[in-house]
């Protein structure tokens, strides 16, 4: 069995029960629909020279040393499927968008985001947005992010938009561990969320913020009699990459699974 990780606030359940979501490559504008007979692609704008691309996980992968409830939980879900988001600008936008926000406030104001100020294109069940341009997101007045809420998050959008236009060319061909120290150049965009754009855009979880609030929540439901550090315990982090040790494959699937295992369609 294969699952479809969506863990990425874009992707929209549809009233089958499908899942749909509008992304951009850097040569076109692309609709992905997840339904009983699997993933489909379709470009509706620009051509199909460069093509999502989907990061498998096999559960085979984990750490030797996990609990075995998780191993019990990855092996049940088998392997997954992730978007390795083609857009950096969305990976970063969505990242900033998480800031001091729970999840799901996050996942409708990313969504509110990009419907009022992004690309709107026909899904299988009604419009779907990727998010506005730097060049748009410059453009905004202030009282624009005021509307929808993401008050809190301009100044972060706004100097990120800059950056970005300055050294996009540069970031993209990086890995990831490079690309996340790169990203804390831009101004209030910290460790957490530079490594949290990074893991969307390269597909890489190996350098996903591990002690994440979303990892440490799906763990202690995975595995709820395993003594899990206290959430204000910093012991969270080094117990999560001690497990996979020097082994970077190890520890992005132990990672993404637990992600999966969250937020996955069948």
């Amino acid at each position: 069995m294969t699952v479809l990780t969506t863990d990425h606030p874009a992707w929209i359940e549809t009233g089958s029960g499908d899942r749909a979501r509008a992304v951009r490559t850097p040569s076109g504008l692309w609709v992905l629909t997840w339904d009983r007979d699997g993933l489909h692609t379709r470009c509706v704008e620009g051509t199909e020279d460069v093509k999502p691309r989907f990061v498998s996980t096999h559960p085979d992968r984990l750490p030797s040393s996990v609990p075995g409830r998780l191993r019990a939980e990855a092996d049940r879900l088998g392997v997954s499927q992730r978007l390795a988001n083609p857009w950096l600008w969305d990976a970063i936008t969505t990242a900033v968008l998480r800031q001091v926000v729970r999840a799901g406030q996050a996942r409708k104001l990313y969504r509110q985001w990009c419907k009022a100020h992004g690309t709107t294109v026909e899904g299988p069940s009604g419009e779907l947005a990727t998010a506005p341009t730097p060049g748009q997101v410059l453009a905004l007045a202030d009282e624009q992010f005021d509307a929808i809420g993401a008050k809190f998050h301009r100044s972060a959008l706004q100097a990120a938009a800059e950056h970005y236009e300055t050294h996009a060319a540069d970031w993209i061909g990086l890995e990831a561990p490079e690309l996340a120290a790169a990203l804390t150049a831009i101004p209030r965009i910290g460790p957490w969320t530079a490594a949290a754009a990074a893991t969307d855009f390269t597909g890489d979880f190996s350098v996903y913020p591990h002690d994440d609030l979303a990892v440490r929540t799906w763990a202690a439901q995975i595995a709820p009699d395993y003594p899990w550090p206290d959430k204000k315990d910093k012991a969270f982090g080094p117990l999560w990459t001690g497990w996979a040790g020097p082994d970077r494959t190890a520890l992005h699937t132990l990672t993404l699974s637990t992600l999966t295992w969250g937020s996955h369609a069948l």
